[in-house]
């Protein structure tokens, strides 16, 4: 199982999506009365535009749709069960933007937008996530290294912001001069909420109130922390579906790490360190994405540094990881990733080439394999499903 040639054999799904890849930039604009596909958006890394693609998971292809808004959209996130859709374009103030989503034409309509921040002149997000059981959402600012948490109403709109917690810290690489939250996850508690610092070598551990949708350091000393290695620069975590481990994915040393977690006390105790860069690897260092299959045997990670994507089987008993594919992400620079929901397809944003790649994933081995099929999207950063 520990073998990173990436080399698969192909399935009847993966040469169907291969032969897909030719036809795609001469496909028309799908229509309304065409046969039912998946609707993407797309957000495009400060360029303030979001684009629609359609995806028929019948033959694996896919369809640019083409711009459907005009509006800042580093970072995206969908309502769970409407047609709704939260973007933010990193702009100070801490600015969301809400929108209808017509899943007809994939065109999106505005409806609401509220400032995170108190301040205008600061403030950037860098990633939106919903509580779905609270009906919460949660907004980490970058640039303001806070966490904000926002109720969300009957109709998929946004309240004012209920709480506001701030990171603090710092550390030697020249990224580091403040604390960067880049990410936030809720435990399956329901209890507390992780978010991962760049800036700080940190992953913060604050109190999450379901009742009142508040968020709190939880001790008079501030919020219980998680150290990594200096200049570490943490980015992503996921909890495994067993809720009993973390992994976390550090952006400037591009090494996964898996972590045991105590939800009644909210500790995390180190496991494990692996790199997700190959051995003798030179030049930049930079992870990206970290997601975790749905029956939690498999971990995938991007890396920005070396263009790949990389997959690990995780041990249920003991959550240890251990390497099973390293493989060209199809593209240049994956920002991100996000699965299909069935669990079969993987959508890789390769930012600095300009495409949305796809994969199959066997969900037997976890491994992926490139179909070649993949769209022109303008410096994509987001992809998000909208949900049926």
């Amino acid at each position: 199982m520990n073998d990173d040639s990436g080399s698969v054999q192909p399935s009847r799904r993966t040469v169907l999506g291969a032969m897909a890849a030719s036809a795609v930039a001469g496909v028309p604009l799908l229509s309304a009365a065409a046969a039912p596909t998946d609707l993407l958006h797309v957000g495009g890394w400060g360029l303030g535009q979001l684009n629609a693609l359609r995806f028929d998971p019948s033959d694996a292809t896919m369809t640019l749709v083409g711009p459907v808004a005009q509006a800042g959209s580093n970072w995206m996130t969908a309502h769970p069960t409407k047609p709704v859709l939260y973007a933010t374009g990193g702009e100070s103030g801490g600015i969301i933007r809400v929108f209808h989503v017509d899943r007809a034409s994939g065109a999106l309509e505005q409806f609401g937008e509220i400032a995170t921040q108190a301040t205008p002149a600061n403030g950037g997000l860098s990633y939106l996530g919903v509580d779905v059981r609270s009906k919460t959402l949660l907004a980490a600012d970058f640039a303001a290294g806070t966490l904000a948490s926002v109720p969300i109403g009957r109709d998929g709109g946004l309240g004012a912001v209920v709480s506001r917690v701030q990171d603090t810290g710092s550390g030697p690489h020249p990224r580091q001069q403040g604390p960067h939250a880049h990410h936030v996850v809720i435990d399956p508690s329901g209890r507390f909420a992780l978010v991962p610092d760049l800036g700080a070598d940190r992953i913060f551990v604050y109190r999450f109130d379901r009742a009142t949708r508040a968020l709190s350091a939880g001790t008079p000393d501030g919020p219980r922390t998680y150290a990594t290695a200096p200049g570490s620069g943490p980015r992503r975590v996921a909890f495994h579906p067993s809720g009993g481990f973390v992994y976390l994915l550090n952006e400037l040393t591009a090494d996964i790490q898996a972590l045991r977690w105590s939800h009644e006390d909210g500790v995390l105790t180190h496991l494990q360190s692996l790199p997700t860069d190959a051995p003798g690897h030179t030049g930049t260092t930079s992870a990206a994405e970290l997601a975790i299959s749905g029956d939690g045997r498999f971990v995938y990670t991007s890396n920005r540094g070396e263009n790949t994507l990389v997959v690990f089987a995780a041990d249920r008993r003991t959550g240890l990881l251990t390497l099973v594919q390293r493989i060209p992400c199809g593209g240049l620079t994956p920002w991100s990733f996000s699965f299909h929901p069935s669990g079969e397809w993987l959508f890789v944003a390769n930012q600095a080439s300009s495409t949305v790649n796809l994969f199959a994933v066997d969900p037997r081995s976890g491994r992926l394999t490139d179909t070649g099929a993949s769209v022109p999207v303008p410096r994509p950063a987001c992809i998000t499903f909208s949900r049926h």
